[in-house]
């Protein structure tokens, strides 16, 4: 995820071109020895690079969080930052938010580039948090650098890591 978070950062030389001229350009032939590049795609490269054409320019990127909280009765503020605090105790190296949405009090964690991703995270997140669902919006760039993980420092994986006997 870091890597492709790098990716949308540095884009900033693509952006301003079309993957059909890039891939052009590459095939040229070039120089005295007429060298020419082949490139060939794999997966959704084309997809990725208009994406992160646009995140550039927009500062953020379509991406999935999982709400763990959400409420809007008499006692949702004190029940908003009693599973904020839950959350950060269980899982300390995931990222979560108290947001007030005049009336509810929603609670958010982790941040996801993919649907498969928030789906993995909310695997590790629905025993603790069995209310718990994905929703996609749209995520600051920065919010991928900022919380990823130190090289060397593992990821936490909550308490089902400590249960497994690794």
């Amino acid at each position: 995820m870091l890597a492709l978070a790098a990716f949308f950062l540095a884009a900033g030389s693509l952006a301003s071109q079309d993957v059909g001229s890039v891939l052009r350009r590459l095939a040229a032939a070039d120089g005295p020895g007429g060298a020419s590049i082949t490139v060939t795609e794999k997966g959704e490269a084309a997809s990725i690079v208009r994406m992160a054409s646009s995140a550039r320019r927009s500062g953020k990127v379509n991406g999935y969080r999982i709400r763990i909280f959400f409420d809007n009765k008499q006692t949702a503020r004190a029940s908003a930052y009693s599973a904020k605090a839950r959350f950060e105790n269980l899982f300390p190296g995931i990222p979560v938010d108290i947001k007030y949405d005049n009336p509810d009090w929603k609670v958010t964690a982790g941040y996801c580039l993919t649907n498969e991703e928030a789906i993995i995270l909310l695997g590790r997140i629905k025993r603790q948090f069995p209310k718990a669902f994905p929703l996609q919006e749209e995520i600051p760039l920065e919010a991928f650098t900022r919380y990823a993980a130190s090289p060397g420092e593992p990821e936490a994986d909550g308490p089902e890591a400590e249960n497994s006997g690794n």
